[in-house]
């Protein structure tokens, strides 16, 4: 190959020559060089993209629900491709129009002229340019239609709700899944008809069909037509949007003085909006003729006309008239011109958040029975939770959590389960799961491939507690040892769990350590993805970016990935169009620890419903990130627990049944996504025994019934009857969290597992209502809601001022101050409220952290009934105290249990004279007692030397008592 040379002036030298310099194309070598890296560049950001989708498709796969991936995918493609091609049509077709329209060159004024170099500069590339531009119109709309696949599939798969809106006579499904995919094509046209406008205009501008500067004629005929036909479509879909405005006013937010979340038609939107909106798309419709009609006339004169005459029929019509409407005749009589609305928005919400079959009872919040028949009916009332799963998560820490690796949730959960003889009984349960964190040696090998799984669970009696304040386990220590028989133990997805794992290969598992010394495991499951294939490890390697992946000899045949192990996350990958309740809760069911999660259907466009934001109606107290509910839209006007979910937490299977059979919205997405929710009928006895009514969906159903309790729409507009939810008394500036017990509502008959809350009168602290929902899933009363109301002129103290009576209560205060000695802490635990016999009873235990152990042991209970407090070591003795008088310093003449009448007011005098005897009968009453006591705690820890002698003595004080009555009836 020859080089050129050539000589340039040596300018330094002033000689006539410089150096030469040789100018050559590179070598073969070095272009076969260049094409390599090129090549591989290319294909190393082709991996990097093909990685993503790949690992998406092989975890899908893993977990059983390839069809969800995959119609998402699909139905992404699609949208993109459909819409990207056609707004690049549009637009590219007024490009080309524009250019084909184009006048002659001879035709060009001085000003066009002066373009010619920017024409000149093009013209080569024009086909190259239109290409590019709407190429990439195309990607910026075809991205922003495939992020419409869940309007698009409940607008294609949408089914009825058999209901119709009050305004309109339309199907709710109409609102919810039609409206707004409508609202998307209209907003696609307003883009593709804005875009197409602008860049037709620039085209005519460039090539002569629009000038500026140039006297004569602004625009050619043929200019003049294009443009008008676009503006035509401009206007003609502005017609549809005032058309469809009208129905928008159905799901419409504003401001109201009764609510601040209003939605649906008021008086103004019914009389002047409506009515405006219909007078506009009219004008709309006239002006788009006229634009239309410019193909004719060639004249912009009549379509300008037209298009002010829109614009200032918009102001007058569509703004001032409301806004007179709403000043000269609402505000002066706005309660009569707004009930018939506020009366539709009651019922609308109410059915919306189902709330519509709540009953509202009135409660008197005092009683006249006597002491003996509340104490007797305070031991059948509820199973008071002594055992707080929000304060005693250290507790099990420090007695559970046998090794550094493991950890509990912060906050434990609340369930049920059969005792030995038959009986439910509430449980405080937790997981101890993997905490890699606590971990001896770190190291990537013991991070994911030796310590990959918790191991048991560990429950305790919700209403128990020992003789040093501790939870009384039913399961517990390691490997597992308890009430809840043979089950699977192993963890290896849970809440805590957010590491990936490698498991089933040539490196062993740490199971469990014992006395022994390590036991070691290999996972026998297939929910992970397999790394034997050196593609997947190179995909995952890059995916979470670690090399080591690639290249380690700790995989090999049989390794797979654990990864997307939490509960929520695994529920909210295979069904995206669920809102996850933010407290999964793990129970035993048929051997196997399953994780149990609620899921609700949700919309936004329920017409005249309140509509309410997630995010802070479902925050109280307790709510951390962990625990915080997982929503694909925050702000909804609908909902529903539709679905309860399942993640085994050996295996990490995820089953969804269907819940609600009746809900629309679910159905839509079940036909959107079939095979991926199985029928209710398909849900196990064993798994029912644990299915719980949802706290999130309670918390937002709670928040609705502080306005929408109330269906007279005179005292919904005064809000004379407006609650709000209390301020945790513990937890100030948060909302107090629903409390799960087993209670007994007035007028049942026996207990059941309950979901309860309280509320005070608006800007007050006394007691507004209580409200228990049925929780057991069992129940034929399942979900049904009751409200007792408490009568407005009362004062019956609220949890906040119990807890502020407590807190200063003197004998309570001293001993505190005496139990807090050497730097302890104080922790009160749940607040409970339980209706007794026309009053309401509090029970709340108190915790000491002591600085020596840094847990809580529970050292003291409070309850409080009326205008009497008992501080006391264990429920028993303060339900003993509490009810010793009737509050009115007076004996109850009904017969003392053991135990009471102990605590008389200063000065007080029995009415009767005791009988001869009394007092040796008293005294061996309360030796048996004392020797029960004894006994069952013996029992419970299953001390049978000490459950021995606690028989002796029972035996013995009742022959004392048989003695001591026989002597006195002589």
């Amino acid at each position: 190959m020859r080089t050129l040379a050539f000589q340039m002036p040596d300018r330094g030298s002033g000689g006539p020559t410089g150096p030469r310099i040789r100018v050559g194309r590179p070598s073969r070598r070095v272009r076969t060089l260049l094409m390599t890296v090129g090549a591989l560049a290319v294909l190393a950001m082709l991996f990097v993209m093909f990685a993503g989708f790949w690992t998406d498709w092989l975890w899908y796969r893993s977990v059983g629900y390839r069809s969800v991936f995959t119609k998402t995918l699909w139905t992404k493609i699609g949208l993109f491709a459909v819409f990207g091609l056609l707004m690049a049509g549009f637009v590219g077709f007024n490009i080309w129009l524009a250019h084909r329209l184009r006048p002659p060159l001879s035709a060009m004024s001085l000003e066009q002229q002066s373009l010619d170099r920017y024409r000149m500069g093009i013209a080569p590339y024009k086909k190259w340019i239109l290409l590019g531009v709407t190429a990439l119109i195309a990607l910026i709309s075809g991205a922003s239609a495939a992020g419409q696949w869940r309007t698009w599939l409940l607008w294609i798969n949408g089914v009825s709700f058999g209901k119709t809106d009050p305004q309109f006579g339309k199907d709710v499904s109409f609102y919810a899944f039609d409206l707004p995919w409508y609202r998307f094509l209209l907003s696609f046209g307003f883009a593709a008809a804005v875009l197409s406008l602008l860049a037709a205009a620039l085209v005519h501008y460039l090539y002569g069909g629009l000038r500026v500067t140039s006297p004569g004629a602004r625009a050619t005929a043929q200019a003049t037509g294009h443009l008008s036909v676009l503006l035509g479509v401009f206007v003609a879909l502005k017609a549809v949007a005032y058309w469809l405005d009208r129905y928008g006013l159905a799901v419409k937010g504003s401001d109201f003085k009764a609510t601040d979340n209003w939605t649906g038609l008021k008086y103004v939107d019914a009389n002047a909006y409506l009515p405006a909106k219909t007078i506009l798309f009219i004008i709309a419709i006239i002006c788009a003729l006229l634009f239309f009609a410019t193909l004719w006339r060639r004249t912009w004169q009549l379509p300008v006309i037209g298009f002010g005459l829109m614009v200032l029929s918009a102001i007058l019509i569509g703004g001032l008239y409301p806004a007179i409407v709403q000043k000269f005749q609402v505000e002066p009589n706005e309660q009569a011109k707004e009930t018939p609305y506020i009366e539709k928005s009651i019922q609308a919400t109410r059915e919306a958040y189902g709330i519509d079959d709540a009953k509202v009872n009135d409660y008197a919040g005092t009683t006249k029975a006597k002491k003996g028949t509340l104490r007797d009916a305070a031991d059948g009332a509820a199973s008071m939770r002594l055992l707080d799963p929000n304060v005693v998560s250290p507790t099990f820490q420090q007695k559970q959590q046998v090794r550094g690796y493991y950890q509990f949730p912060a906050t434990l959960d609340v369930d049920r389960y059969t005792t030995k003889d038959g009986k439910e009984q509430d449980t405080v349960v937790g997981l101890r799961e993997i905490n890699t964190d606590g971990i001896p040696k770190k190291g990537w090998i013991n991070e994911h491939f030796k310590y990959t799984h918790g191991y048991g669970m560990v429950a305790g009696k919700g209403t128990a507690t020992d003789e040093d304040g501790e939870p009384v386990f039913t399961e517990k220590d390691l490997p597992p040892r308890g009430e809840l028989g043979k089950y699977e133990p192993r963890v290896y997805y849970g809440e805590k769990t957010n590491e990936y794992s490698i498991v089933g290969g040539p490196q062993q598992e740490l199971d469990y350590a014992d006395d022994t010394g390590e036991k070691t495991y290999t996972y026998t499951g297939d929910s992970g993805v397999d790394l034997s294939n050196p593609v997947n490890r190179a995909a995952y390697a890059l995916n979470f970016n670690e090399p080591r992946i690639l290249y380690s000899g700790a995989i090999g045949e049989g390794s797979q990935v654990l990864y997307n192990r939490t509960p929520k996350e695994r529920i909210e990958a295979v069904a995206p169009w669920l809102t996850i309740d933010g407290d999964p809760y793990p129970a035993v069911v048929d051997g196997r620890i399953q994780w149990i999660v609620d899921a609700y259907t949700t919309t936004n466009n329920y017409p005249y419903s309140s509509r309410t934001t997630l995010g802070d109606t479902t925050a109280d107290a307790l709510t951390d990130d962990q625990r915080a509910v997982v929503a694909q839209q925050n702000s909804v006007n609908y909902i529903r627990n539709s679905v309860k979910a399942t993640v085994d937490a050996y295996s990490g299977d995820v089953k969804m049944y269907e819940w609600d059979t009746k809900d629309p919205v679910l159905k839509t997405w079940m036909k959107a996504f079939p095979d991926t929710v199985e029928p209710k009928e398909k849900i196990s006895d064993a798994l029912m025994e644990h299915l719980r009514y949802p706290q999130d969906l309670f918390k937002v159903q709670r928040e609705l019934l502080t306005r929408y309790h109330v269906t007279s729409p005179s005292q919904f507009y005064s809000g004379s009857e407006r609650w709000q939810i209390p301020d945790d008394p513990t937890h100030k500036g948060n909302a107090v969290p629903p409390y799960y017990l087993s209670m007994k509502m007035p007028g049942e008959k026996q207990q059941q597992f309950s979901l309860t809350t309280t509320f005070n009168p608006n800007e007050r602290q006394t007691l507004g209502a209580f409200m228990a929902v049925n929780a057991d899933a069992k129940s034929p009363d399942y979900g049904s809601m009751t409200m007792l109301k408490l009568p407005s002129n009362t004062t019956v103290s609220g949890p906040q001022q119990v807890q502020s009576k407590i807190n200063s209560d003197p004998e309570i205060a001293n001993d505190l101050n005496i139990l807090k000695r050497g730097d302890s802490e104080v922790e009160y635990g749940n607040l409970l409220t339980v209706p007794l016999e026309g009053g309401l009873l509090y029970v709340e235990p108190v915790y000491i952290r002591g600085a020596d152990t840094n847990y809580p042991r529970m050292r003291k209970v409070v309850a409080t009934f009326g205008e009497e407090i008992a501080y006391e070591d264990t429920l028993e003795e303060a339900l003993d105290t509490i009810f010793a008088t009737d509050g009115t310093g007076e004996k109850d003449e009904e017969p003392t249990p053991p135990g009471d009448g102990d605590r008389q007011e200063e000065g007080e005098k029995d009415e009767e004279q005791s009988p001869p005897g009394d007092g040796t009968v008293q005294e061996a009453l309360d030796d048996l007692q004392k020797a029960y006591d004894r006994g069952q705690k013996a029992l419970e820890k299953g001390d049978w030397e000490e459950y021995g002698r606690a028989q002796d003595d029972i035996k013995e004080a009742l022959e004392k008592a048989e003695k001591a009555g026989g002597g006195s009836s002589g």
